[in-house]
């Protein structure tokens, strides 16, 4: 049972960075942040769980019955991540490739301490084990003032896979689309350092400036830590309605006001890029349609245009209804991972890309959310995003594209560099 408060917040931003550098004693973080992006489906600006009193971590092996027993016996909030090798468990797949991050394939916990925030109102849920501490915890935070930091030396940072080979993996890729094995395939390449450690809350706090995404993401296992700029939503459940929004179709921003709207007219009429969107909503339609009540399955938006920081992307938008007995840990454990990560068809492109790919994708690519006590959940797309683990000093973060039939080798990996130049901005600088 949860205690429940409601306060009002005058700045808000100021009292997301409060909260936030109030979290970082805690061994377990997750914090979400919409950065104002004005979207269709939301239920919060703001969240933040910490301090579990329940958790599971498990491999892939069973992984989603062992979340599934999870969420239906703890029937309470639970935050967490799923890493995209979890397709092991799903289907005949493996993972051999290198893991220099080593973060377990599955983590969700049961927060003492949740806090929501919509507009100025703030939403504190505590269990009542440590309900008395509320007040206390409101004071610290209005008061917190984060202690200056000494600035790290810039970070070398090290591409695994060189432009040369980049080249000729997505030629073989491209021949593997001629010969009809599949038809569209996410491609990805870790950018990395070793034996360099960072100021993750400065390094989250730097990231977010640059993008400001309407999925970023602070999480902390320990010493484990997602940095997250996601733009992309993978999949959330309203009562009975799923919704699934996949982004597709990347063009660069300009300065100029002109030329920046020219650029995302443009993109939303590109041939290639459309095509790309188009064959991942037909992957996400078939995806929810193995839950969906008959005939319920629609594109409620195809290759809308929308304005990032950094980028323009196209997203679409995939909805589907559930039976109210459906459970929600199967809606995603059928559709999982998602389309845009993946490629079609989904299994064949995945066996192609463990292949290809030099590096074990782990948490990138995977998702990161939450479930609610009534069933409901939100999860974010691991894109755009450092990870770090502080007990080896690693540091990693990957980028991709999606190869068709239509794609230029050059210009993927040129599209790549464009993805990346936030994350490696923030860490070389």
């Amino acid at each position: 049972m949860r205690t429940y408060q409601t306060v009002t917040v005058n700045n808000t931003n100021q009292y997301k960075k409060q909260l936030l550098g109030w979290a970082q004693q805690f061994r377990e973080v997750v914090f979400f942040d919409s950065n104002n992006y004005q979207q269709l489906y939301t239920s919060y600006d703001a969240v933040l769980a910490v301090d579990a009193f329940t958790s599971v971590k498990t491999d892939f092996h069973n992984s989603f019955d062992e979340l599934k027993i999870y969420q239906q016996t703890t029937k309470d909030w639970i935050f967490g991540y799923l890493s995209y090798d979890l397709k092991n468990d799903t289907e005949d797949l493996k993972s051999d490739n290198f893991d220099g991050l080593q973060f377990p394939d599955l983590f969700f916990f049961q927060p003492k301490k949740i806090f929501l925030l919509k507009g100025n109102q703030l939403e504190i849920q505590y269990l009542n084990l440590c309900d008395d501490e509320i007040e206390d915890d409101l004071k610290t935070i209005a008061g917190y003032c984060k202690q200056e930091t000494v600035k790290g030396q810039p970070l070398y940072i090290k591409q695994r896979i060189s432009k040369e080979s980049y080249l000729k993996k997505a030629k073989d890729m491209l021949g593997h689309i001629h010969r009809g094995d599949i038809y569209e395939a996410n491609f990805c390449m870790e950018f990395y350092t070793e034996n360099s450690g960072i100021d993750p809350f400065e390094t989250y706090a730097s990231l977010n400036a640059i993008s400001e995404p309407p999925f970023a993401v602070f999480f902390k296992n320990y010493k484990q830590y997602l940095l997250s700029a996601s733009p992309e939503r993978y999949i959330r459940k309203e009562g009975t309605k799923i919704i699934s929004q996949p982004i597709k179709g990347t063009a660069r921003r300009s300065d100029t006001v002109d030329e920046d709207k020219t650029i995302q007219k443009e993109l939303s009429l590109n041939e290639k890029e459309r095509s790309e969107n188009i064959m991942i909503v037909d992957l996400v339609r078939n995806d929810l349609s193995r839950t969906a009540t008959k005939g319920s399955v629609n594109v409620e938006e195809l290759c809308g245009a929308y304005a990032f920081k950094q980028v323009h992307h196209l997203i679409s938008t995939v909805i589907s209804e559930i039976e109210d007995s459906t459970s929600p840990v199967d809606v995603i454990r059928t559709t999982f991972p998602m389309g845009s990560m993946t490629g079609a068809p989904k299994i064949s492109a995945m066996h192609i890309i463990e292949k290809l790919e030099e590096t074990k994708r782990g948490l990138y690519s995977g998702a990161v959310g939450y479930f609610t006590p009534q069933g409901d959940f939100d999860f974010n797309v691991v894109i755009r995003s450092i990870l770090y683990n502080e007990a080896n000093n690693y540091v990693s973060f990957s980028v991709g594209s999606a190869i068709t039939s239509k794609a230029i080798p050059e210009q993927e990996y040129e599209e790549c560099l464009l993805k990346a130049k936030a994350m490696r901005s923030v860490l070389e600088n």
